[in-house]
Parts: C-alpha cells; sequence; structure tokens
C-alpha cells in the first residue's frame, strides 16, 4: 500500500510541477489537482513475484502515476509484458485502475467506487458532463440513480475484473 500511496504523492508532485512551469501558482485550496480515486475492490499491484525489486517497482508506479494518456498507458502495458510477462491478474487491476483514471479525469470524476455488485461515480463541483447526459441514462435503465447531488450509482453486477472496467469504460465514453 505504501507505494500505491507514493505514486499517488508523485503524481500530484507532477501536476504541481507542471502547473508551476506554465507559470500558474498552484491553488491551495486544491493543491494538486483533481486526482481521480479508484476502487475495484481487488488488488492493484506490482506484486514481489512479478516484479521482484522494490526499487524497479517504485519507478514504475512513479511512472504509471505520470501516464496521462492511454497511448502512454498502453506502452508502459507492453513494456511491462516484455520485461517481465504477461501481468496478473493485480497487475492488471493496477493498469486498469490507471486507465480509468485517465478517462475519468477530463470527466471532473473525482472518485469511481466498482464492487462487485455496483459502481459509483462522484462527480466534482465543475464536471464538464452535461447534466442532460446523466438525465438520459436516469432514464434509460432503473439500475441507475443519483446517490445525493455528486453520486450516479449503477447497480450492475460484475464478479470478474474485466467486465466490470469494460463496463466503466463504456459508461465513461457516454458521460464524454
Amino acid at each position: 500500500m505504501h507505494e500505491i500511496g507514493f505514486a499517488l504523492y508523485a503524481d500530484m508532485l507532477n501536476h504541481a510541477v507542471k502547473q508551476l512551469k506554465a507559470g500558474k501558482e498552484p491553488d491551495l485550496s486544491a493543491p494538486l489537482g483533481v486526482t481521480t480515486e479508484i476502487n475495484l475492490h481487488t488488488p492493484a499491484l506490482l506484486p514481489n513475484d512479478y516484479c521482484g525489486d522494490v526499487h524497479e517497482r517504485l519507478v514504475l508506479y512513479k511512472r504509471l502515476a505520470s501516464c496521462n494518456a492511454l497511448d502512454v498507458l498502453q506502452d508502459m502495458r507492453e513494456e511491462l509484458i516484455d520485461r517481465f510477462g504477461l501481468p496478473p491478474l493485480q497487475t492488471q487491476a493496477l493498469l486498469a485502475c490507471h486507465k480509468l483514471r485517465i478517462l475519468a479525469k477530463p470527466l471532473g470524476i473525482n472518485k469511481i467506487d466498482a464492487s462487485s455488485e455496483a459502481i459509483q461515480l462522484q462527480f466534482s463541483q465543475k464536471t464538464p458532463v452535461e447534466p442532460d447526459v446523466i438525465l438520459n441514462l436516469l432514464r434509460k435503465s432503473p439500475v441507475y440513480r443519483m446517490s445525493g447531488p455528486d453520486k450516479l450509482r449503477i447497480a450492475v453486477q460484475h464478479e470478474a475484473l474485466q467486465p466490470r472496467t469494460d463496463f466503466i469504460e463504456g459508461l465513461l465514453k457516454q458521460l464524454a
């Protein structure tokens, strides 16, 4: 867990440095920008038996955290496969978390909580998602409902990781 915390910290630090380099002063009320929290209710990590060197894992976590485009993340995935072989389920979950983070960030989604029973998206106050898009989802199916003013809850069951992340990706594309 400490390694993932380090990766999130590195992501936020990179964001602050980019703001300073662009001549902007970081907003101290939201000091390091929007970082989307992803919880897939499954371990998301680089296990010891996949990448045995602690230092190398930390470097890889930092590099993954700095991926801000899907093609860069795909290149990282291919590099992991070339260096360490096919990723185990925990690493697939880690890559899925980063992919969802990249897709959710421009939509102003602060948090995605996806268990095997339901998925919940929490929107920021400044989300660019049009309310009509959300209303259409709510009308389309009873599995969609609002949970408070900023949370969309979807009552769908996906035990396996891949169908769950595929569903979320499709949903994020509908919201875009």
